[in-house]
């Protein structure tokens, strides 16, 4: 095998990838010749040769499926496959025994990405000749959900479809009683897997909690296997294969069927531990952070020893069930947990007597309206990870929001920046993903904004009277400057990748350094409010244009002037409802020291800003990819860092990508913290209520089989949710060839 740095999507061409692996083949070959021990050993039978041929997947990432060179690299890749079997016919005197499987493991979309459920991308080709297969089938017609034969010119050639974990018998060119038997093997075998499954299942179950699965019971098995011996004896072959496959379903079924048998308990426990965090942390802010029962509580009294030994005795009952169950640590966890949350819920059952009297004396249509509006919002968030587009109802909706109230007859200016920002914002999700369409002239001019940006917040912190200091001054300049060198690396690394002289070390250098400058140079700012958010910005922005190869970087500044704005509207509605004074930006400074009795209890209007928050996170998120899937981003994203394959550190540096927005929403959300008075403590109870009821609903929405997006999109919050699908996956980038020697009887060695 080849060093891992040939692999460089930066270099001039990856076909030599695979013209590597064809010059080796030859040159074992060759070695063979004259090398008694080596040619006594490839002329064993069951001999496997593989080919892996990656340069076609490099290419495709690297330059697109529909470039010229991904296209030459097919053409090579022809050429190379039709040398290669000629070698191999000729080496062995054309005797027959050869079997070729030409396949490959996924696809690619046309944008040169794989891991979502996209046919081009779940499909695979499988094309095989030689010793033990049937020659191509000549048909009149035949029916299919796809139009793949008619795009590839093969309707009057016979289509037979693969699922991994079946014997293919229709491609087997053998007797029908060696197809019968095949088949009555598999199915002997799988049906083997079942059993054992069964076997485990039922001995750490209790007897009378035991249910088999009825489907596949064992007088059935007994009943197939039976007929299916007596039709092989009696010649009936193809009722032997049709009964086969019957048995190979069942038996599949049976395997997810035991595979995910207790879903159910374990899915109850987490639902009630659940709801009872989701109750615990909502009576904390209740007791602790509001003054929503004050003047309602009655006498305190002596609490009982009833409630905790009840507790005590269930926990002991839980844990018995489990260990005469043999179950693993993990069902402890599940099946436990819930008993403390429970128990302190329930400890505090006068503050939810209190609560109920406080609840009935509010109007019951403000009440309902309260709970309609909140539960709304809870299922946009929910379907805001499923369809990006609720992201831009969302912002819609907030765009409105202070024409509903009285802040635009306050702050008229406030409230249009408001708006303007939230519809521009909008717009993010419709667009498509990034790396689809990437657009490095978008890319420059989000730098050129960034830098008309600096140049007005500097000249406007400037003529203020106590004005900068140099140290501050240096330290805005040194950013600008890191800005413009982003800028350069960007459009130099572009252009040298266009010329396929590869990634500039100059350029790489700069990039790692702005990276590392990013996180530190921001502490080096002044600790005033408008003064540590703008450094921020200025730091993060330099390294996200690095990372950026279109539309998406204009992203964080948008979100950025968002926050902003949200930092002022969030000032001008304390103001108007007479809670605190507005405070000036330039005046509120980040401090380590702050002092406790300046916080105030919450309101109803902070679940309003814990749920901008959270609906804030979630834009940062998917505003502009899934981050479901790495199939959502493209490697492009990290030429400016490096262009050899190296899955971690590109890995790492994508992740920090997403991360970006997500720090300047959190910087934002701390700003407005401290601007309101309130503890971090208090919204973030709020907003882990929040974060709760929305993963309760994934529970519920599990999703175990498909592909990694289909998945990712579902968020594994539910136990035991590994895949029990069989899937064949497809690329026709990555290519590979198989070379098989069969044996006496004509049988494709796998």
């Amino acid at each position: 095998s080849y060093d891992a740095k040939r692999e460089d999507f930066g270099a001039q061409d990856a076909t030599k990838l695979d013209m590597w692996v064809f010059d080796n083949v030859k040159d074992f070959f060759h070695r063979a010749r004259n090398n008694q021990s080596l040619f006594s050993k490839i002329n064993e039978e069951k001999i496997v040769f593989f080919l892996h041929l990656l340069g076609i997947d490099t290419n495709g990432h690297a330059h697109r499926p529909s470039s010229r060179d991904y296209k030459d690299n097919i053409k090579k890749v022809d050429d190379g496959v039709k040398e290669i079997v000629s070698m191999f016919n000729h080496f062995y005197g054309n005797d027959g025994k050869t079997t070729f499987i030409f396949t490959s493991d996924h696809g690619m979309t046309d944008w040169g990405s794989h891991g979502a459920g996209h046919p081009s991308e779940t499909l695979t080709p499988l094309v095989t000749w030689g010793a033990g297969i049937k020659y191509p089938q000549r048909v009149l017609a035949q029916q299919f959900d796809d139009a793949f034969l008619k795009e590839w010119r093969l309707e009057n050639w016979k289509r037979l479809d693969v699922n991994q974990g079946i014997l293919p018998v229709d491609y087997l060119n053998n007797t029908d009683l060696f197809k019968a038997e095949s088949m009555f093997t598999n199915a002997v075998q799988i049906l083997e897997q079942f059993k054992v499954k069964m076997t485990q299942k039922k001995e750490v179950t209790l007897p009378f909690l035991f249910t088999p699965f009825k489907l596949l019971s064992d007088s059935k098995q007994f009943n197939i296997l039976r007929k299916a011996r007596s039709y092989i004896k009696h010649r009936k072959f193809d009722k032997v294969v049709s009964l086969c496959k019957e048995l190979i379903h069942l038996a599949l079924k049976g395997l997810s069927y035991y595979h995910t048998y207790d879903r159910f308990f374990l899915g109850v426990n987490v639902v009630i531990g659940f709801v009872g965090w989701i109750s615990y942390a909502s009576l904390l802010i209740i007791k602790s952070h509001s003054n929503l029962i004050k003047g309602v509580s009655k006498e305190v009294k002596k609490p009982s020893h009833l409630l905790p030994c009840s507790f005590v005795a269930i926990g002991i009952l839980v844990a018995f069930f489990l260990l005469i169950q043999a179950c693993p640590w993990t069902y402890y966890v599940y099946g436990l947990l819930p008993v403390p949350i429970w128990y302190a819920v329930l400890r505090e059952f006068q503050v939810i007597q209190d609560l109920v009297a406080s609840v009935l004396t509010y109007p019951l249509s403000h009440f309902v309206g309260y709970l309609l509006a909140f539960t709304l919002g809870i299922e946009v968030l929910v379907l805001s990870f499923f369809y990006r587009y609720m992201l831009t109802a969302g912002l819609t909706a907030f765009a409105a929001w202070p024409f509903l109230t009285r802040l635009w007859t306050r702050a008229k200016v406030t409230s249009l920046s408001w708006t303007f920002f939230s519809l521009l914002l909008a717009v993010f999700p419709l667009m498509p993903v990034v790396g689809r369409k990437p657009d490095i002239s978008l890319v420059m001019g989000a730098g050129l904004l960034v830098l008309l940006l600096s140049l007005c917040v500097v000249t406007s912190l400037m003529k203020r009277k106590d004005g900068f200091i140099k140290e501050e001054l240096l330290v805005h300049l040194l950013q600008v400057l890191s800005t413009v060198l982003s800028m350069y690396v960007v459009y130099s690394t572009q252009s040298s990748l266009l010329r396929k002289q590869g990634l500039p070390l100059m350029n790489q250098i700069i990039s790692w350094a702005t990276l590392a400058s990013s996180l530190v140079v921001p502490l080096l700012s002044s600790p005033v409010l408008f003064q540590r958010l703008f450094s921020i910005l200025l730091s993060l922005m330099s390294t996200y244009l690095l990372l950026s190869t279109g539309y998406e970087a204009l992203f964080p500044l948008v979100l950025s002037c968002l926050m902003f704005v949200w930092i002022n509207i969030e000032q001008e509605t304390l103001q108007q409802s007479g809670v605190c004074c507005k405070q000036k930006l330039t005046s509120i400074q980040f401090s380590y020291n702050i002092d406790i009795t300046q916080f105030r209890q919450l309101y109803l209007d902070d679940i309003r800003r814990a749920f901008f928050l959270v609906f804030f996170l979630v834009t940062a998120f998917f505003g502009t990819g899934n981050i479901a899937s790495i199939n959502s981003f493209d490697l492009a994203s990290v030429y400016c860092f490096l262009t050899v394959f190296s899955p971690f550190v590109m890995g790492a540096l994508m992740m920090w990508k997403i991360l970006i927005p997500f720090v300047l929403v959190m910087c934002a959300f701390e700003a407005v913290q401290l601007t309101t008075q309130l503890s971090s403590k208090s919204l973030f109870l709020i907003v882990l209520v929040i974060s709760d009821i929305m993963a309760l609903h994934f529970f519920f929405l599990v999703k175990d089989y498909g592909s990694w997006l289909d998945i990712g999109t579902r968020h594994f919050t539910g136990p035991d949710c590994r895949s029990t699908a069989w899937r064949c996956r497809r690329h026709l980038t990555k290519m590979k060839l198989k070379a098989m020697v069969s044996d006496e009887r004509g049988q494709s060695s796998k």
